[in-house]
């Protein structure tokens, strides 16, 4: 089992910037890639990023392309989702997924409880 905490979401104006963290336990987190998801309310929940278990791939949503950056930190076991030039279409619940196999917009392996965004116009 892996275990999935985000955090670092909130409130910001549109053309702002968070960053999200998701903390990682139980097996090694190495060995798995990492991507982020969000849920907007009424819609189905979509693929933003993923990063592979070197980090040393990634693949970002056309919606986020230049804007998204994912990284990784194997020694702390935590992947991040810096968020920059937010848009009030950018809210919603985001998701951490990891994946034993896959890295992209099918990986579901294990999820977290997910952290909201919020971007005012």
């Amino acid at each position: 089992q892996v275990q999935l905490v985000e955090s670092g979401g909130g409130l910001v104006q549109a053309g702002g910037s968070l960053r999200l963290s998701c903390a990682a336990s139980g097996r090694t987190f190495s060995n798995y890639a990492m991507g982020w998801f969000r849920q907007a309310p009424g819609k189905e929940r979509e693929f933003v990023a993923a990063i592979s278990w070197s980090g040393g791939s990634t693949y970002y949503a056309d919606s986020v392309k230049g804007r998204f950056t994912i990284s990784r930190d194997n020694a702390k076991n935590t992947v991040y989702l810096r968020m920059n030039s937010l848009k009030p279409e950018d809210t919603a619940v985001y998701y951490c997924a990891a994946d034993l196999t896959t890295m992209g917009d099918t990986m579901d392996d294990y999820w977290g409880q997910g952290t909201q965004v919020t971007v005012s116009s």
